[in-house]
């Protein structure tokens, strides 16, 4: 059985996060030593963290700030690997995009690294998201999307998705840096990421689940979803770290379905909740992505049923459906 110290300590930026959160339960779960970086150590919204089994004697939670890089290369030194996990999630509506969701994303990623660097850290799985892959209108229609696929940066400003842009720009940022400098770099492109929470508050992909189950929407818009359990993308993480032979951009998905559908599935189970009246038929185009490279390295994702039922617990149990 690996011991503590084969498993050596590792850093999860953005630990009291909706998926950081659960990076830190199955890292602790596998016996890892690990460094969480948080913006308020003290503050009671990261209590669930010390309450998982082994968090008191194996966690420690760092103040740290992204765009701080002082504060990342305390939490990182020491550290035999990183998992990169926070991120900035912008408002829809930005009137600065470059400096309030651009500049963030591609200097908090570059500060990571950097920090990687300095602690001479052997591997850094990044996360960033299908935001980076998909949104190609060159990409030849109905061929199924891999990982060669990049976003259009340009086609993101022309179409102001600043959200796609930012996390096109990280991404790039992330693969210049670690050829630059010879830094091992894994990069994780996870679709909406849904399943039950450990953290108290909403984060922004739970709120689709959320919305549909409790606001009694007159309308909601009928379009594709891409959806993944947040307990399925924290073990493709891991696995990402552990394997040697893993190398590139990873596209993790698990379920493509239309909201009509998500709606449906959810009404069969839990008829009692106030879910939309009417959904429109919007316009968007379904993608077809594949994580068949994830696959080959064993990875395995849960059935849609689990992901729901144990999603809707835990919003019952953190009274989030009052």
């Amino acid at each position: 059985m690996a011991t503590v110290a084969m498993k050596g300590k590792v850093c999860v930026t953005g630990a009291g996060g909706f998926i950081g959160s659960w990076v830190v339960k199955l890292l602790l779960s596998r016996d890892y030593i690990v460094h969480g970086t948080v913006r308020e150590p003290g503050d009671a919204k990261y209590d669930h963290l010390r309450k998982l089994e082994k968090g008191t004697e194996n966690l420690k939670l760092f103040k740290a700030d992204l765009l701080d890089y002082e504060s990342l290369h305390s939490a990182i030194a020491g550290c035999d690997g990183v998992f990169h996990v926070a991120s900035p999630v912008p408002h829809t509506t930005s009137s600065n995009p470059e400096t309030e969701v651009i500049e963030p994303a591609v200097k908090g990623t570059r500060n990571v690294l950097e920090a990687c660097v300095d602690a001479k850290v052997k591997r850094v799985v990044v996360v960033s998201s299908v935001a980076a892959v998909f949104f190609n209108p060159s990409w030849p229609q109905g061929r199924v999307m891999d990982e060669s696929c990049w976003s259009d940066k340009e086609y993101c400003k022309a179409t102001k998705n600043w959200y796609f842009l930012a996390k096109t720009e990280a991404e790039s940022e992330a693969w210049e840096f670690a050829r630059r400098r010879g830094l091992d770099v894994v990069t994780i492109c996870p679709t909406l990421v849904i399943g039950p929470i450990l953290q108290p508050t909403v984060n922004a992909s739970s709120m689709v689940l959320l919305r549909i189950l409790k606001e009694g929407l007159e309308t909601l818009e009928n379009r594709p979803r891409m959806l993944v359990d947040v307990r399925d993308v924290a073990e493709a993480l891991v696995v990402l770290y552990e394997k040697g032979e893993a190398e590139g951009r990873y596209i993790c998905t698990s379920h493509t379905m239309e909201t009509r559908e998500l709606v449906d599935a959810l009404k069969k189970k839990y008829p009692d909740y106030s879910y939309p009246k009417t959904l429109s038929e919007g316009n968007e185009k379904a993608v077809s992505l594949s994580s068949e490279k994830l696959q080959g390295l064993g990875w395995k994702c849960r059935a849609l049923e689990e992901t729901l039922a144990d999603a809707v617990k835990s919003f019952k149990d953190a009274g989030m459906l009052e």
